[in-house]
């Protein structure tokens, strides 16, 4: 039947059909489409039309036997793992496996449809949590991120020509406000110098303190080397990161060195004075525990270590962390998580005068806007204190 054809009916069945061709394959060989089952010819006409329009645009999507499982697990995780960092590959690979596959895996791509996304998203928030003492359900911010990993998945299958809409453009997923970041508490300038105070003699004290008066990441802090110390001018160079990634036998995870930052960049920050001393008292311990361990030692350069030379595993150097706040002589104190440290850092530089551009370039922001919204609730109040003190020069502090 020629493309000009029009439908025909199966008078046996009752019913309307027509082919249709398609542009040709990769392999240049033609290709036709066949349509059956329509009630009236007027049906059959209309749906005809329809992949007549969409062959001319470019937006025909042949039908596949193809499931939403194998088509994440098959070809798009693959696919992406070239541009994805490796945490972030892992995360999308691991939420994929554990929330998505083992719910909607076996719907075919091409029925994949909001209803079921939005079926899959209340599941979650209700029953999704595999490990824990926690409730059972995923926080919204979860659901939201598994949404966006699905939605980018999606977005993929649209342009290869696997599905004919993004199915996640029909889903409603947990609102921005539900899912925002947990609330963000940072210790004062007091309380930051009497738990560091408190924490002196204990290993982890060094490391704690190189977070709280440089307001680096974790992994960026547990990576660096004595090497990255210009301790002459007073510099730290941000190369890379330890984060935490699955073993190669798949049970477990272990921290693993990346030879870059988050920005892809090295990023230099400044040290003050009493952060240098304490990483020269450092570097002399460290030299100790060389001496006494000899061959034991695994010498990787690394500034904060385990006394034998290895890395710290990045999530049990915050459990430890979270593990101190909780005995007795820290009560006293706001029970913050370690990434404040980093947030109470940049507080305090904001609430000092520290330029927005400054504090953002020191913490690896992208830019000053990430800062600004990051912080606003304390830049607001700095605007208004800046309000007052112009006012002042003009009319008088008197006035």
């Amino acid at each position: 039947m020629s493309r000009g054809a029009g439908p025909r009916k199966d008078h046996k069945a009752g019913t309307w059909w027509f082919v249709i061709d398609l542009p040709p394959g990769g392999d240049g060989r033609r290709r036709q489409a066949k349509r059956r089952g329509f009630r009236t010819r007027a049906e059959a006409q209309a749906a005809l039309d329809e992949m007549r329009v969409a062959r001319r645009q470019g937006t025909y999507v042949a039908p596949r036997r193809q499931t939403t499982g194998e088509f994440l697990q098959s070809d798009w995780l693959p696919a992406v793992r070239r541009e994805l960092a490796e945490s972030t590959w892992e995360s999308y690979e691991r939420n994929i496996r554990h929330h998505v596959v083992p719910a909607i895996g076996p719907v075919q791509l091409q029925e994949l449809d909001g209803a079921a996304l939005n079926r899959l998203y209340a599941d979650l928030l209700a029953n999704g949590r595999k490990h824990g003492k926690q409730s059972p359900g995923l926080k919204p911010r979860t659901v939201r991120y598994i949404h966006s990993i699905i939605h980018a998945a999606l977005d993929d299958a649209l342009r290869w020509h696997r599905v004919p809409v993004n199915a996640a453009d029909q889903a409603t997923p947990p609102s921005a406000k539900s899912a925002k970041p947990p609330e963000m508490h940072v210790w004062t300038g007091h309380e930051l110098a009497t738990f560091l105070h408190r924490t002196e003699g204990d290993r982890y004290h060094w490391p704690w303190l190189f977070l709280a008066t440089t307001g680096c990441r974790r992994g960026e802090a547990l990576a660096i080397r004595w090497q990255d110390i210009d301790f002459k001018r007073r510099l730290a160079a941000i190369r890379q990161e330890l984060i935490p990634l699955t073993k190669p036998s798949g049970r477990g995870r272990e921290g693993r060195f990346v030879a870059r930052t988050k920005s892809d960049k090295p990023r230099v920050i400044e040290l003050d004075s009493r952060t240098v001393a304490a990483l020269r008292t450092l570097r002399a311990h460290q030299g100790e525990e060389r001496l006494l361990l000899g061959d034991a030692y695994t010498d990787l350069g690394l500034v904060f270590c385990r006394p034998d030379g290895r890395p710290y595993h990045p999530e049990a150097f915050s459990k430890t962390f979270d593990r101190r706040l909780s005995q007795s002589a820290f009560t006293d104190l706001p029970r913050i998580r370690l990434h404040d440290l980093r947030h109470t850092w940049a507080t305090l530089a904001l609430v000092a005068g520290v330029d927005v551009k400054i504090v953002s370039e020191r913490l690896g922001h992208s830019s000053p806007l990430v800062t600004w919204q990051t912080y606003q609730h304390v830049i607001k109040g700095m605007q208004s204190d800046a309000a007052e003190r112009v006012a002042d020069l003009i009319f008088g502090a008197n006035a």
